[in-house]
Formats: structure tokens, sequence, C-alpha cells
């Protein structure tokens, strides 16, 4: 019994970091989009996660909603901040300082 408990677990964990992946990257579109709507430069082609809770999605289902931080730069040197707010694997908002996208 404790074997199928540990095979589980596992199972969640490697469902848990593939999800992470493939969230990170559409995140990374997201932001990459953004800077090119703004024309500013999306800086270190990554985004970092910032937070992740639980929230309903519009169904009414529970979802992970992850919170991505990145930076990007308006005159190629100094540094602004941005976010990307996903729910599941959906984009919510993008947000350039003070600037909401959806």
């Amino acid at each position: 019994m404790i074997e199928l408990v540990v095979v589980a677990v596992l199972g969640a964990l490697a469902w848990f970091w593939l999800d992470s992946l493939k969230t990170r990257e559409i995140a990374i579109a997201a932001a990459k989009r953004a800077c090119d709507t703004d024309a500013v430069q999306l800086l270190d082609d990554t985004v970092a996660m910032a937070s992740i809770r639980l929230a309903r999605n519009p169904n009414g289902q529970v979802s992970l909603r992850r919170f991505y931080r990145f930076e990007f730069s308006d005159t190629g040197d100094n540094r602004r901040g941005g976010m990307v707010l996903m729910l599941g694997s959906a984009v919510e908002n993008v947000r350039l300082e003070n600037m909401w996208m959806v």
C-alpha cells in the first residue's frame, strides 16, 4: 500500500513539474508579444515565478493561478518590471509597468 502512495505522489510531482514548464513557456511567449507590441525589449528572454495559488476558472473548476515577473527595457539602458498572470495554462493579463493588456 505504501508503494502505491509513493508512486501517486511521484506522479503528482512529475505532472506539476511538466505543467509548470508548459505554463512558463506560454508566459514567456505572452511577455515577448507584449514587449513587441509596445516596442520594448524583453530582458533575459525569460520570466520568473513570483507566486502560485489556487483559483477558480470561468467554469468553476479549481486551477492554479501563477504570477510571473519579467524585466524589459524601453531605452536599452534601464530595467523596468512587468508581470504575466496565468490561470491554468491560459494568459489572464500581461502588465508592463502601469499598463494592463489582455
